[in-house]
């Protein structure tokens, strides 16, 4: 029977981050069993380590309650951690992550080459449609994309904080454009600085109403950022997420001259049996 261990990423308070599921001893596990082992965790991903390759190596895959994701940065995360410090190197359905964790249980990943592309027509009236947003709600110094660094978010900038905070959005309808486009979670940011942003994730194609942290799609946040340029090509952007669910999270997105990849990093904390 699969062990299934429970972190918390992107915080160092068992209250805080979003919760993950861990399953290290996959290697029997079909999809049907993996996919049935993440609804009944119930977090918004469980990671699954289906092959181990030796040197640090492992083949990992990531399932919501409700379908198999590409690529999932908080899990990866917590999965880091509980293998413990060193380097590790993910291959995902998105590509190889490498992921390197210190001693006091921070992990830092680098995200498989990010792009970024227009919404296709008529996507961003749908989708601000069912958002429950207005045009003049978007900052327009941040113009809408999708980005993509192992899996599609659409990043929209709220022009307001109070824009952000007041997220009540259409559940079905936003889930049914989701999967119309292929797209996992969508990344609303408020700038809240040079290098600061607070950020929001819808998730309905998984089955959960919001993310407290979100990996993945702040990898292709800082795609975005430097592809636009945002920020630099060496930048270090701070995100604040969870705090409007009451579960704290803190990521950090680095870039570097010359590396296509996004890195993020954070903490990760066992949760309570």
């Amino acid at each position: 029977m699969a062990t299934i261990e429970r972190y918390a990423a992107f915080t160092d308070d068992p209250a805080g981050g979003n919760p993950a599921g861990v399953v290290r001893d996959a290697q029997g596990l079909d999809d049907a069993g993996m996919l049935k082992i993440a609804a009944e965790v119930g977090y918004s991903e469980t990671a699954f380590l289906t092959e181990h390759r030796g040197d640090g190596r492992y083949r990992v895959r990531f399932f919501s309650p409700l379908a198999e994701v590409p690529f999932c940065g908080h899990a990866t995360v917590a999965t880091a951690v509980a293998l413990g410090p060193g380097e590790h190197v993910f291959t995902t359905n998105a590509g190889d992550v490498p992921v390197t964790v210190d001693t006091a249980g921070w992990a830092m990943l680098t995200s498989v080459a990010p792009s970024v592309a227009d919404l296709a027509p008529g996507d961003l009236e749908a989708l601000l449609d069912v958002l429950r947003w207005r045009p003049d709600d978007l900052d327009p110094e941040l113009p809408p994309r999708v980005a993509y660094a192992g899996a599609h978010h659409p990043v929209l900038a709220a022009a307001s904080r109070q824009r952000l905070a007041d997220l009540d959005y259409d559940f079905d309808g936003l889930k049914a454009l989701m999967e119309a486009r292929g797209w996992t979670t969508i990344q609303l940011v408020f700038r809240t600085g040079a290098d600061s942003f607070d950020v929001r994730n819808p998730f309905p194609v998984g089955g959960v109403v919001e993310d407290p942290a979100t990996g993945a799609a702040a990898a292709a946040l800082g795609g975005y950022l430097r592809a636009l340029r945002i920020v630099g090509d060496d930048a270090v952007v701070h995100l604040r997420q969870g705090d409007d669910l009451g579960r704290p999270s803190r990521l950090t997105v680095r870039l570097l001259p010359g590396e296509a990849g996004v890195r993020v990093s954070g903490k990760a904390v066992p949760l309570p049996a």
